[in-house]
């Protein structure tokens, strides 16, 4: 057990809801400009981490199957990066809200 555990806990964890559900609950309260500038940052990420993972490969090739494949293959990793990155983006709309 990690030192992080605690933080990824789904009903008992330190902000009473899982990252996700505060994410949301955040997202629902926040600035839409600031919401959608945040949810433009993220979808800027995505297309340039499929255009990594496809870079070199032939036209036949298919990186949903690989990126399905991945995270069954790493199911628990997946997850927890998943609860990160709900907490980083969550951080990153809050930060904005303050300034």
């Amino acid at each position: 057990m990690s030192k992080y555990d605690a933080l990824f806990e789904d009903m008992n964890d330190l902000f009473a809801g899982t990252p996700s559900s505060k994410f949301w609950d955040i997202v629902n309260q926040a600035n839409e400009e600031i919401v959608q500038d945040e949810v433009d940052k993220v979808f800027k990420r995505y297309a340039i981490m499929e255009m990594m993972l496809s870079e070199g490969k032939g036209l036949d090739y298919d990186l949903y199957a690989d990126i399905e494949k991945y995270g069954f293959e790493n199911s628990i990793e997946v997850e927890n990066k998943k609860k990160g990155l709900y907490i980083e983006f969550t951080g990153d709309i809050v930060c904005r809200l303050d300034s």
